[in-house]
């Protein structure tokens, strides 16, 4: 039985490896996360600029449609048929009137509802649904959707809080800063990662491993500890920002590689021919050349140089996930700092010089601890106790501690005195 007594820490700082690898846990999370009082990253706007466009996602393992409606709204409903549970929409993307699914023809408007029925009367007076039967009782079951700069979440609970309050102050403002200008989709990344969700979702709030684990990160100055960077997160730590300012340690770059020797990863031949995904050219004036935008639960939103991308988690039970990215520009970028971006999505996705890292990693680890249930993981990097809204430094596992937390309340497993 799943309860509080799991936690060997009141800090978080233990996670127990049963949590990835229990079904009782998974089924949980379905109620109390991907159904429970929070707000889901779903997609962009500008996925969906026209009346009739749509596109096909997920909520966790939930699939989702949704649509741009005939008032300009965007509206949203379970990918699941109210007659026999068939997939209402099975295409990625596509423009429609209306949605019919292909079984037995039931069709949806924009917003869900059931708008037709053949063979509602039957046949010649015989067969058909009761007089009784009430369209209008029987659509889809609909998620509520808001937009936070173009930023697309949803929930299924009338019982959250307001989506910018959910966010917090440093995310909402980071999300805002990163949707300042009108967005141009460039293109997608799809992988399957053969691991539980949740230890994607610590990855990206590692704000360590990226300059020990990806060598192209180190080698070329993307990102090292040794850089000026942190961490910011929300009052409730469910969210966290991982920063760096790039070429702060440029001035003592012997110091910074040296900081590297016991590991050897700088002990590399590995060089670059085209120097040109090196490139930075500088889109902000707060300095950040690297921010890990980690939204509770599913979303993540990158800056790495001029490489702008939305992650999505969605889980496919509790020992694979599905990774989607949603790679972007601006509408007003010139051709060459497009060709640019493009040049540096190079860095990420199942290929990338710096992502292919990411899913081994998880792999590896889910794995490894698929047996061991009453073991547990330790992360103390950066202290333990009480979980601060601001890390100034960059070997911390901080809000990892903080994902967890939050994650705790959800499932209603806070351990007595647990430290927020």
């Amino acid at each position: 039985m799943l309860d509080n007594s799991i936690w060997p820490a009141k800090d978080y700082s233990r996670v127990p490896f049963r949590l990835y690898h229990d079904q009782e846990v998974y089924d949980l999370e379905r109620e109390r996360i991907w159904r429970g009082p929070l707000w889901s990253f779903l997609g962009l706007e500008a996925e969906v600029p026209k009346i009739g466009d749509f596109r096909t996602s997920f909520i966790g393992d939930i699939p989702v449609v949704y649509n741009r409606g005939d008032d300009g709204k965007v509206y949203g409903f379970v990918n699941r048929c109210a007659h026999r549970g068939s997939t209402v929409r099975r295409e990625a993307y596509g423009n429609a009137a209306d949605h019919t699914c292909i079984y037995h023809r039931w069709c949806y408007d924009k917003k869900g509802g059931l708008i037709g029925v053949p063979f509602r009367r039957g046949v010649k007076g015989q067969g058909g649904l009761d007089p009784a039967f009430d369209q209008a009782q029987h659509g889809l079951e609909t998620i509520r959707i808001e937009s936070w700069h173009g930023i697309l979440f949803a929930t299924f609970s009338d019982k959250v809080e307001p989506l910018e309050q959910y966010l917090g102050g440093p995310m909402s403002n980071m999300l805002a800063r990163i949707m300042a200008r009108p967005v141009k989709v460039l293109g997608y990344q799809r992988q399957r990662i053969k691991g539980n969700w949740k230890l994607y979702c610590e990855n990206t709030r590692d704000q360590y491993h990226g300059s020990l684990l990806h060598q192209f990160h180190m080698k070329f100055g993307i990102t090292r500890v040794t850089q000026k960077g942190g961490a910011w997160m929300d009052t409730r730590h469910r969210h966290s920002i991982s920063y760096t300012r790039e070429d702060t340690d440029a001035q003592d770059s012997a110091q910074a590689i040296a900081a590297y020797a016991d590991q050897k990863v700088a002990e590399s031949d590995f060089q670059l021919k085209d120097q040109g995904i090196l490139g930075y050219k500088q889109e902000f004036d707060d300095g950040v050349s690297l921010a890990i935008c980690s939204i509770f639960p599913n979303g993540t939103f990158q800056q790495i140089r001029n490489s702008m991308a939305a992650r999505q988690v969605r889980p496919r039970g509790m020992d694979e996930f599905e990774l989607y990215w949603t790679i972007f520009g601006y509408e007003g970028d010139d051709e060459e700092l497009e060709m640019h971006r493009l040049l540096q999505t190079n860095m990420i996705g199942p290929a990338g010089f710096i992502s292919m890292e990411d899913g081994e990693a998880v792999e590896i680890a889910h794995r490894a601890t698929m047996l061991e249930g009453e073991a547990c993981s330790i992360i103390e990097m950066g202290g333990g106790g009480k979980i601060p809204d601001e890390i100034t430094f960059k070997v911390s596992d901080v809000p990892l501690r903080g994902f967890w937390s939050y994650y705790a309340e959800l499932m209603g497993i806070e351990p007595e005195g647990g430290i927020r």
